[in-house]
């Protein structure tokens, strides 16, 4: 996605909802980028195979070298704390936290409450990536409608606590709540 913002204050949460190679991530980008702020980015994905590796190097390969960059598949919470008040930070993304929780058998219910607290409490803004996942048929196994079904509330509550939420498909933005600068 090319392209950016005048420089604009950005709310204290942000949400960038899409589909799979929608465009999300790039948009998110633009919005901290367009901030002004020092950038920290949280990462969630873990390389579990050649073929993730690929896509966090392609992901780092989009980025200049003014980000700061803190893995954190699990503990967001924790990154999200340190995060400095002159930063933005981008989390990309809350769907990859979600599966890694949800694989790793934690309870959802309390990663989400340490989740949404954190961001809550963040001394900078955060823009926040996650995947719409409803918009498909319904999943054959247990694993993956559980999944669709969690990752549907956790948007849901992401969405309800941000200030700007911005659905991005076939690389074009739509706001749906707040207005972009």
């Amino acid at each position: 996605m090319t392209g950016s913002f005048p420089p604009f204050t950005l709310p204290r949460l942000s949400l960038v909802i899409g589909g799979a190679r929608s465009g999300k991530s790039a948009f998110a980008e633009r919005l901290v980028v367009g901030s002004g702020r020092p950038r920290r980015y949280i990462a969630t994905a873990e390389a579990w195979d050649d073929e993730m590796r690929a896509r966090i190097a392609r992901h780092q390969e989009d980025r200049d070298g003014e980000w700061i960059t803190v893995e954190a598949p699990l503990d967001l919470p924790d990154a999200l704390d340190r995060a400095q008040a002159e930063e933005a930070v981008l989390v990309d993304c809350a769907t990859l936290w979600l599966t890694n929780h949800l694989l790793a058998d934690h309870d959802l219910s309390v990663e989400t409450r340490r989740l949404l607290d954190a961001l809550a409490g963040c001394a900078a803004p955060v823009v926040i990536v996650s995947n719409e996942t409803g918009w498909g048929i319904v999943p054959e196994n247990a694993l993956a409608r559980r999944f669709r079904d969690e990752q549907g509330r956790l948007n849901q509550r992401l969405a309800a606590t941000s200030t700007l939420v911005v659905t991005v498909i076939a690389g074009l933005p739509m706001v749906l709540k707040g207005a972009l600068p």
